[in-house]
């Protein structure tokens, strides 16, 4: 949460519930909405840390409201992070974790794991679907997000169908 956030103040100041709404409004129903009181714990954070500096603003008829600034240091962090590509490969996959050890433990069959799973990414896969048809056809970020994780999703059911075959093979 912590370099989205720098990014959202990287073109003007905001306060915390402006940022959490340029968020949901940017990345759609799919990506999960952080609470505001998360958005301005990871603020007060980024402040602490230097990246971004807060100033108190008056309002007539409301408490005070904090309105954020990107420092120096956040820009230059925000432009690292752009920098560097993401390398994170998925080694380590719970599931994967659990169908390795379940011989082991006599608690779990493999297969049995492999089927639940599959029942689970198809059940996400339908929920995704639903998303990408409600969404507003508008935000092209957020149909782009749905159809990663739909992606994302089908490589993993065909990772699931080979360790089936595999297994199967060794029985």
């Amino acid at each position: 949460m912590r370099l989205p956030l720098l990014a959202l103040l990287a073109r003007g100041p905001a306060h915390g519930y402006e940022l959490k709404q340029d968020l949901e409004q940017l990345l759609g129903s799919a990506y999960p909405q952080p609470n505001v009181g998360q958005i301005y714990v990871t603020l007060g954070r980024l402040e602490k840390s230097g990246l971004i500096e807060g100033e108190d603003v008056a309002q007539s008829s409301r408490p005070n409201k904090k309105v954020y600034h990107l420092t120096d240091a956040g820009r230059e962090a925000l432009r690292a992070w752009f920098e560097e590509p993401e390398d994170e490969p998925r080694v380590r996959d719970e599931f994967f974790m659990k169908l390795a050890l379940a011989p082991q433990t006599g608690l779990a069959e493999q297969i049995t794991l492999i089927n639940q799973q599959r029942r689970q990414y198809l059940n996400t896969m339908r929920q995704m679907s639903k998303l990408a048809a409600a969404e507003d056809r508008d935000n092209r970020i957020a149909h782009l997000l749905i159809e990663g994780a739909m992606l994302h999703l089908q490589a993993d059911l065909d990772w699931l169908e080979r360790c089936q075959e595999e297994l199967e093979e060794l029985e």
